[in-house]
């Protein structure tokens, strides 16, 4: 949105506050700046209140808008985009304030730096945005969702979802990952197939993975809805002492850092 056409709708003082504040948190803004929070007006903010209103919608259709939401935004922002752009229009706030587009960095592994793929990431902010932290107990627990989705990616044959018109034709080869990870994912692949980071067929995989991912998210959060879900996340950091995967020695060999024992 233009900057012009923002304020031309003469958005009150409180209602900036509550845009900034349900969209990205509490800003801290410099002094002088544009606005200050008082402590009454942050609370007012909607990621106060977990869960956040949600509708079931069709898994499908979430994934045909995140393959498209790829070419436009790459992987984390096209997850996000296919499901807060649906909610935007049935629900409205607190989805008409995010800015999706400001995740357009999660591509790559996050500025491109092959960390953590772009389309869990993704999937963890609906999650953690929608469920929030627990509330009912572990099943409800957005973190936990969310290290489920990353253990299914790194078990799926990928990608899991065939778009309806492709941008490229013909069979897309699929790979297993046995990892989170852009640049074990995406290296695997490149590797099984001979094609290069910059070849369509290469691109168009990484849509139909971010497709996938948002196809799957979206049937968690449905079952979630219905009442169904229990969750098979679990937080690995709990079994090796240290935030980590449990396949470190493919890659990594005998550099691996070996963590303190916890104390008990």
């Amino acid at each position: 949105m233009e900057a012009g056409k923002f304020f031309d709708e003469k958005m009150s003082r409180r209602g900036l506050i509550k845009s900034v504040v349900g969209a990205a948190g509490i800003a801290v803004l410099a002094s002088g700046g544009l606005v200050s929070l008082s402590k009454a007006e942050a609370k007012e903010g909607p990621t106060e209140k977990w869960p956040w209103p949600y509708e079931k919608l069709d898994p499908a259709k979430t994934a045909e808008i995140a393959y498209e939401e790829w070419y436009r935004v790459f992987c984390g922002a096209g997850v996000i985009n296919s499901i807060f752009s649906q909610l935007r229009e049935r629900i409205g706030e607190p989805y008409k304030s995010f800015p999706v587009d400001a995740f357009k960095f999660l591509e790559g592994g996050m500025s491109a730096w092959g960390t953590i793929c772009g389309s869990n990431a993704g999937a963890n902010v609906v999650t953690n945005c929608i469920i929030g932290p627990s509330l009912k107990g572990a099943s409800e627990d957005g973190m936990l969702m969310g290290s489920e989705i990353m253990q299914w990616y790194s078990d799926a044959n990928m990608p899991t979802y065939t778009p309806k018109d492709p941008k490229v034709k013909g069979e897309m080869p699929k790979t297993v990952a046995s990892s989170p990870l852009c640049h074990v994912s995406v290296g695997k692949w490149m590797k099984a197939t001979g094609k290069s980071l910059g070849s369509p067929e290469r691109k168009d995989r990484c849509a139909r993975v971010t497709a996938s991912v948002a196809y799957h998210t979206v049937e968690l959060l449905n079952a979630w809805k219905d009442g169904k879900y229990k969750t098979t996340g679990v937080l690995p950091a709990k079994s090796f002492n240290i935030p980590a995967q449990s396949n470190c020695m493919e890659c990594h060999g005998n550099k691996i850092p070996t963590p303190p024992l916890a104390k008990k």
